[in-house]
């Protein structure tokens, strides 16, 4: 029987692979006189992802660290983030997140009875925790509740109130879980220097903070449940994996930004303290590596190839993902999951527009249409016709638009103006410049051709959805497929009504504060 770590090692366990600890004096102390107890919370809002076994591996290692650790399913956090998940779905996703966090755990050797695991709602809808909310919010100022969510929060130009109170809510949690510290990404930093703030002025101890660090994805940027190719979903197929494992950013000799190389540094050497490269014996058979360093050097260095790296992720990887596959075989968890993440052609609970869905299921909730507001405009390098616009929905970075509207809105017009924004088509490149999006206009029926966009009501802010009346809760799709054409079916039945409000097949395109329309161009299309 191994003998119990002491303190120093304890530490080196607890602090192994992270990018920032605040509080390590404090985080020492309290290791030489007994456990740390941490809590990790989770948002219950996207499908979990393979980056997820970052923050697992770290929880085996303080569990290894004789930790007592609590596992937050943050629900009521979800739905006051812009309404990630809507109310409807809220106890569905819940649901599926405790059973794939715990079969993700148990896939990496994880016991499950020395954790805890807690739902926000358990505690958080109680007079006292409540009264606390009231307490934080006389006392925060709204700069600073909006600064602490920059990073985690979805940003718009005109939060909703919900969204200011996010960092408050996870300041308060760390004081009802009774713990120690809280450990979570880097891009948390703001959220947790904010509860360093304001908890004593409630009279609450500072916690010791922990930070794991930002894990590229396969494509080289964050790992995102938007974006399909920079993801693994827990779920996918071996195939599949296969598939997204060889489009992965992985250039030989580069170890910036490789999602791979992150993958096995944060995930997989962790976990088994080695990693074997496997190759044919042409090329020098296969070698064990006992520390990350040399694996990063040999690569650095050209010694290890890209495709054997991935070959051997994949092996490792699928090891992980066939325990979590097995678990979600059953029916009931399969019903589960296609209940909590319905498919976009599936109606979401309440949702009014099913019965007049078009064939294959070609409805407007499938477009993921947003308010935007446009930073900049700049004629187009290489086209005299083009403008390209930095717009703001409501995203961490402004997006790359090109529009052709150079012969009919003059470029003071847009400065600053708001659009209607189709957000999900597939980037493309427009005479060099990558597009991401499409600007939603009116067009005059006969000539000459006149064009004006679509007007959002005053008042909306960026980011807001818009939506046709009676699809109000559809799941957008992440990326229209070019080849089903759902843009062009449904752009057919697309007119401006001798009202000027933009509509579909004489159902009108809404934001929560009212009508989308145009300023004259009664009877048009619209594109």
């Amino acid at each position: 029987m191994e003998p119990a770590p002491g303190p120093q090692e304890k530490y080196q366990l607890i602090t192994r692979n992270l990018q920032e600890v605040l509080g390590e004096d404090k985080l020492m102390a309290i290791l030489k006189e007994r456990e740390l107890k941490i809590y990790w919370g989770t948002a219950t809002t996207g499908k979990p992802h393979v980056a997820y076994f970052v923050p697992m591996s770290k929880i085996a290692d303080f569990l290894k660290a004789g930790c007592e650790v609590t596992i937050l399913f943050a629900d009521l956090h979800a739905y006051l983030d812009n309404m990630k998940a809507p109310w409807e779905l809220l106890e569905l996703r819940t649901r599926y997140y405790e059973h794939v966090i715990k079969a993700m755990l148990e896939s990496i050797g994880v016991p499950l009875e020395k954790l805890k695991f807690v739902r926000g709602t358990d505690y958080q809808l109680s007079k006292e925790y409540t009264l606390d909310v009231y307490r934080l919010s006389s006392v925060v100022t709204q700069h600073d509740a909006k600064k602490a969510g920059a990073e985690v929060v979805k940003q718009v130009e005109h939060p909703l109130l919900s969204g200011l109170l996010y960092p408050g809510l996870q300041a308060l949690d760390e004081e009802y879980l009774k713990v120690d510290a809280q450990f979570g990404g880097v891009d948390q930093r703001k959220i947790f220097t904010f509860a360093e703030k304001y908890l004593p002025s409630l009279g609450y101890a500072k916690r010791v903070h922990l930070m794991n660090p930002m894990v590229p994805g396969l494509t080289g940027s964050k790992m995102s449940s938007s974006e399909e190719d920079s993801k693994i979903d827990l779920l996918d197929r071996k195939e599949d994996v296969k598939k997204k494992l060889k489009k992965a950013f992985c250039e030989p000799g580069n170890v910036e930004n490789n999602g791979v190389l992150s993958f096995i540094k944060h995930v997989l050497f962790p976990l088994k303290s080695e990693f074997v490269v496997l190759r044919e014996e042409k090329w020098g058979g296969n070698k064990t590596y006992t520390a990350y360093e040399a694996l990063e050097k040999d690569f650095a260095e050209q010694v290890v190839h890209p495709g054997d790296l991935k070959n051997s992720v994949e092996v490792a990887l699928n090891k992980l993902l066939d325990p979590i596959r097995e678990k979600f075989n059953c029916p009931e968890l399969k019903k589960l999951s296609s209940a909590a993440y319905p498919t976009p052609s599936k109606a979401k609970p309440g949702e009014k527009g099913t019965k007049n869905s078009e064939p294959d299921d070609v409805v407007p909730s499938r477009l993921d249409i947003r308010v935007g507001k446009v930073i900049s405009v700049e004629k187009h390098p290489d086209a005299d016709s083009l403008y390209v616009e930095k717009i703001d929905v409501g995203e961490a970075e402004p997006r790359t638009v090109v529009s052709g509207l150079v012969h009919f809105v003059p470029k003071e017009q847009l400065q600053d103006r708001l659009v209607v924004l189709l957000c999900n088509l597939k980037p493309q490149k427009m005479r060099g410049v990558e597009s991401q999006g499409m600007v939603l206009c009116a067009s005059s029926v006969g000539e000459p051709r006149q064009v004006e966009p679509l007007d959002p009501p005053a008042g909306c802010c960026a980011g807001e959805r818009v939506y046709v009346e009676g699809y109000e809760g559809g799941e957008p799709d992440e990326e229209l497929k070019p080849k089903k054409k759902v843009f062009e079916k449904l752009q057919a039945d697309f007119r401006v009504s001798e009202d000027c409000v933009a509509q579909w097949k004489q159902r009108n395109f809404l934001t929560k504060l009212g009508t989308v329309s145009c300023k004259s161009l009664k009877g048009g299309s619209i594109s």
